[in-house]
């Protein structure tokens, strides 16, 4: 699979996840528990595979990108903040789905702006061959991903 594909897909898994989130009962308590540890899980391993892989390669074969990608780390910046605290929440405190929902927007933010602003000048910069070569490190990539939301790069304080 080529490296935006990737990318893509993880972008579907989380919306999906997210409107699951939307869906659940308000007093489901252990559910809306269930999807925000996937959510974590999900959006920490896709982090890590973008600044470890993605990014430096795009800003590489597209150096146009560059203000993009530089961008982009800062969203994940403050993502990856929100990831850990939700990560200790618990469910039934009352901030819980108002935190949600702000890492839900700006999910979505990040997500329309990598799709539509730049993953097209990417994917021709670089070509086919390029993005499956870099799809396999991704892939590689996802296995040593952190647990923890703190331990990709970009949610060090600069």
């Amino acid at each position: 699979m080529d490296g935006i594909v990737m990318l893509r897909e993880d972008h579907k898994a989380v919306e999906k996840l997210f409107k699951e989130f939307e869906r659940a009962d308000d007093g489901d308590h252990r559910r809306k528990r269930e999807l925000a540890d996937d959510v974590i899980r999900e959006l920490t391993a896709h982090a890590w595979i973008e600044e470890r892989v993605f990014y430096p390669a795009a800003r590489e074969a597209a150096p146009d990108t560059r203000d993009h990608v530089l961008e982009s780390v800062e969203e994940h910046h403050a993502v990856l903040w929100m990831l850990s605290e939700l990560d200790g929440l618990d469910p039934e405190d009352e901030r819980f789905d108002a935190k949600m929902a702000v890492l839900m927007e700006n999910v979505r933010h990040h997500v329309e702006e990598e799709e539509s602003d730049w993953f097209p000048e990417v994917r021709k910069a670089m070509g086919r061959k390029r993005l499956l070569e870099l799809g396999e490190r991704m892939a590689e990539e996802r296995h040593h991903a952190p647990r923890s939301p703190l331990d990709v790069p970009s949610a060090e304080a600069a």
